[in-house]
């Protein structure tokens, strides 16, 4: 079972990240619609998404198509 660390976060694309340590998994809620999850996300990559200046900009960058995903709604 996930069990999602979910935090808000001040971004105009991202709503929302949660991360679930025990399954690396990352989860991203979009403001303009559709939740995502992306596995075997290592934690640091979570820790540096979360310290970024632009969370849209670091998960374009570092995330997005470098991970296995699926959309959940």
């Amino acid at each position: 079972m996930i069990e999602m660390d979910v935090k808000p976060v001040k971004s105009r694309d991202l709503a929302l990240i949660g991360y679930d340590h025990a399954t690396l998994t990352l989860e991203i809620v979009f403001r303009a619609g559709g939740v995502y999850r992306y596995r075997q996300v290592p934690e640091s990559v979570y820790h540096a998404l979360m310290a970024a200046p632009s969370h849209g900009t670091h998960f374009q960058k570092h995330i997005k198509n470098q991970y296995p995903y699926e959309k959940v709604s």
